[in-house]
């Protein structure tokens, strides 16, 4: 490379065509390449070669390379740049494409293209001296020409005046000054124009000038306009360090020896000032001392960053989260007991268990006012108002109001967030849900807490152990945040259609309370205050349209829905309302036609007039709109044969009614069983079965041909009715002994009657779960006595009075009292029996 002239380039150079930027001589510049010539130059000359010669390449600005290397090559630009590629990045997203880091060396000119694939290759002519890059500042001027003197001295000037302009401690504008007295002074309209804001067709218009007196020309109104932006700027803002220290900033890129700068003052300016007032509001938001700690920690970290690094959006996005956290701000709770009551009671009929427990935290709220927020649970079959009542404290208390689905939730990330070490990392519900309201203590409703989920991304049940535990969540401490929040005052409501499938943990965290299902007379009373009112406001109708008498209300209750809530009897009466609608619409129509065809009397006459207002519902108007009745009171109608009996189930839905069919043939003494039962209900049946043979004689119970024994030469079949869906538990076992003991004797159990209840070989019967929803059930079933485990009598407080007075309940000890409440005019042989011996001390 060395001469007689002086250092040289190689004469023969591949070309890198770009379009996207310009390199001057002296300074230091990134490409990214991802056309097919520029890669195959990288692979295969930048990548395979081993000596200095084979990182110099030329540069070719304001050329496209074509996207297919089949096709001709535009036409090139005739300066162009050598430089040495002083850095290669490979990478594949979001397609493969190289990252150059190029050195401006010299000007060239291209003389002949010599192949253009896989590569371009070019002979080439140096047009700058190499070395005038390399040797130090000389004192003065050498150029002949007194003209280029002048121009080079005022080039000086300017530059020396900018850097005046700012503030010499900052580290990047003493990097500046240090190049400027040590480069001589014929290549400072390249390294100038460089590091300034310019256009890249002001660059071209440089790197075109191949004489120094015209790149002076060329490059002095660019250092001008800068000069004169900067006094602009000082005029009209305050002088201050920091908007000096942001005037100068460093670029993406690098540039000759090492770095490349940009005057762009207005930009960094207003960067510095957003970093300030970031601070500001960290200091604003009162977040505890161990929070404020660790957030300027970060916002010092953030000062150091330049803005193209990944970790400066997620460093900026974290201490956002964290000045809008509500760390200190709360709503103020609304005491008056009073006007809580009157409002609970507007909201929702009955609920007193629900309504008396808020009224309780607000007397103990106004008796202390630090008070930890309770943690709830309401458990209860699906439409009974359980979200609903949630929203209604909520109102009650003043308070914000937020719901977290947890159906389906099977990621603990999910309730404690992710760590900010994974991409898209962000915090989990809880957290959002306090940034949503802004509020500190509002109130959570924690949905379908009994359908979360597991999988391998953890256990979310295990998660919320903590954020339901009073000794714990007031410092609770989302992975995302990383720093402890307190949750102690936030009103935890949970809700679930079950306790079964709440892990035993979670469930001893949360204070339960039961919410049953209504009885006929509550939902008549929910359906005209609540019900048929929303409905009417959905429909655009009024009362003075459409009215819906009581009688005809409890008869969709009766024969159209058969559930412990409200949502099916809300669809029925939009049902109906949408039918209402229709009839008025087409009224409407009626009187339009005929207000536009007054003329002909007899076609009017042939159309139906508008109908009367109100409409009113009747009977036969419900059977129009719903159709046949869908239940039907049919206890006393399948109690017509021996061997059918009564049984009270629960289910997550509410109570239900459960038939249990029995019959006998000739066989070989064995128990058939079907229906889809659990092993608990099919042991209930064996119990059954073994009570029975041990005392058939005491009930005169007798085989198909009189035998003493019950199964001697009979195959029993037990059946419960629906075959499609499963069925387990114990309380089925009075159940199957009065089914089985009506088909042996021949008797007639009465139809009027269910019953549950556990047993046991001995004959007694022991307490069952769900009383309040299986009587409930039985109510609604048309079932006039209920036979009850005498220690489930305590349970019937809970009813409502009218159902007591409707019911008759028969309360049993054991198995002799079932049989006497199930048949009409007792049961042959229970009289007397099994009474317990009463056994004296031996001491």
């Amino acid at each position: 490379m060395a001469s007689g002239d002086g250092i040289q380039i190689p004469s023969r150079l591949p070309l890198l065509l770009t379009h996207e930027g310009v390199l001057l001589p002296g300074s230091t510049v990134r490409f990214s390449v991802d056309s097919p010539r520029n890669m195959q130059l990288v692979s295969q000359r930048l990548l395979k070669g081993t000596s200095l010669k084979s990182t110099i390449i030329g540069v070719i600005p304001n050329t496209r390379d074509p996207e297919q290397d089949t096709d001709d090559l535009p036409s090139l630009h005739k300066i162009g740049t050598a430089g040495i590629a002083v850095q290669v990045v490979g990478s594949n997203w979001p397609k493969p494409h190289y990252t150059l880091l190029i050195t401006g060396l010299c000007r060239f000119s291209v003389t002949s293209l010599l192949k253009e694939r896989p590569f371009v290759l070019a002979e080439v002519e140096q047009l700058d001296k190499l070395e005038q890059y390399m040797t130090p500042a000389s004192e003065g001027v050498t150029a002949e020409d007194v003209e280029l003197g002048k121009l080079s001295h005022k080039f000086y000037q300017a530059a020396v005046q900018l850097l005046g302009m700012l503030d010499m401690s900052v580290p990047v504008v003493a990097k500046f000054r240090r190049l400027l007295d040590s480069l001589p002074r014929e290549t400072l309209p390249d390294v100038v124009a460089s590091m300034i804001r310019t256009s890249n067709k002001e660059k071209l218009q440089v790197l075109d000038a191949l004489s120094l007196e015209e790149r002076f020309k060329k490059a002095l109104p660019m250092l001008t306009r800068q000069i004169e932006g900067l006094k602009l700027l000082q005029k009209t803002r305050k002088k201050s360090p920091d908007n000096e220290k942001t005037v100068l900033s460093v670029r993406k890129g690098g540039v000759f020896p090492g770095r490349q700068f940009n005057l762009d003052e207005e930009d960094e300016d207003e960067d510095g000032d957003d970093t300030a007032a970031l601070e500001r509001k960290l200091h604003r938001a009162k977040m505890p001392e161990a929070a404020l700690k660790v957030c300027l920690k970060e916002l010092k970290r953030l000062k150091k960053m330049p803005q193209s690094m990944p970790e400066f959006a997620l460093t900026r996005n974290y201490l956002d989260l964290m000045v809008e956290l509500p760390w200190s701000k709360s709503t103020k709770d609304c005491l008056d007991i009073r006007a809580a009551r009157t409002l609970l009671d507007n909201d929702h009929y009955a609920m007193d268990k629900l309504k008396r427990r808020v009224l309780e935290y607000l007397a103990v709220r106004q008796l202390k006012t630090l008070l930890k927020g309770p943690i709830l649970c309401f458990v209860g079959p699906p439409g009974v108002g359980k979200t609903s009542v949630g929203r209604s404290i909520a109102r009650t208390l003043g308070r914000e109001f937020h719901r977290i689905a947890l159906g389906g939730v099977c990621d603990q990330s999910d309730i404690r967030g992710h760590r900010r070490t994974y991409v898209g990392s962000m915090p989990g519900r809880i957290i959002n849900g306090l940034k949503t309201v802004a509020v500190n203590n509002p109130v959570f409703l924690l949905d379908e807490v009994d359908k979360l989920g597991k999988s391998l991304q953890g256990d979310p049940a295990a998660a919320l152990l903590e954020v339901l535990d009073p000794e714990q969540n007031h410092s609770f401490t989302d992975h995302y945040l990383n720093v402890a929040f307190d949750l102690s005052q936030v009103l935890f409501i949970a809700t679930a259609n079950t306790t079964a499938t709440i892990p035993p943990a979670l469930l001893d965290r949360m204070e339960v309370l039961q919410v049953p299902g209504y009885t006929q007379e509550e939902k008549v009373e929910i359906a005209h205050r609540h019900l048929i009112q929303n409905q009417l406001e959905q429909h655009g109708l009024t009362p003075q349209q459409l009215h819906i008498p009581q009688d005809t209300t409890q008869n969709i209750i009766s024969s159209y829905t058969r559930e412990a809530g409200v949502r099916s009897l809300e669809r029925k009466l939009g049902a109906i309302c949408r039918a209402v609608a229709v009839k008025i619409a087409e009224g409407h129509t009626v009187t339009k036609t005929g207000a536009l065809s007054p003329e002909n009397p007899a076609q009017l006459g042939d159309i139906a007039a508008p109908p009367e207002m109100p409409i009113m519902i009747d009977h036969v108007a419900l059977k129009d709109i719903l159709g046949p009745p869908l239940f039907e009171m049919e206890v006393s109608e399948r109690l017509t044969l021996p061997g059918v009996a009564v049984g009270l189930a629960w289910t997550p839905l509410g109570g239900e009614i459960l038939f249990v069919e029995a019959s006998r043939m000739e066989g070989e003494g064995q128990l058939t069983l079907t229906g889809q039962l659990g092993d608990v209900m099919k042991e209930s049946a064996h119990l059954a079965i073994s009570w029975l043979r041990a005392n058939a004689k005491t009930y005169h119970l007798t085989n198909m041909v009189g035998g003493p024994d019950p199964m001697e030469g009979t195959d029993i079949h037990l059946h419960f009715p629906a075959g499609a869906v499963t069925k387990d538990g114990p309380s089925a076992g009075v159940t199957i002994v009065t089914c089985l003991a009506s088909l042996f004797s021949g008797r007639l159990v009465r139809s009027d009657v269910a019953m549950t209840g556990e047993i046991t070989l001995r004959g007694l019967v022991l307490p069952v779960g769900g009383i309040k929803d299986k009587v409930l059930a039985a109510h609604r079933a048309g079932v006039k006595r209920v036979i009850l485990p005498k220690r489930n009598e305590k349970d019937l407080v809970e009813l409502p009075a009218n159902v007591r007075a409707d019911l008759d309940f028969v309360i049993a000890a054991n198995l002799d009292d079932v049989l006497n409440g199930a048949f009409d005019g007792g049961f042959p042989g229970t009289a007397g029996t099994h009474t317990q011996p009463q056994l004296s001390s031996k001491l």
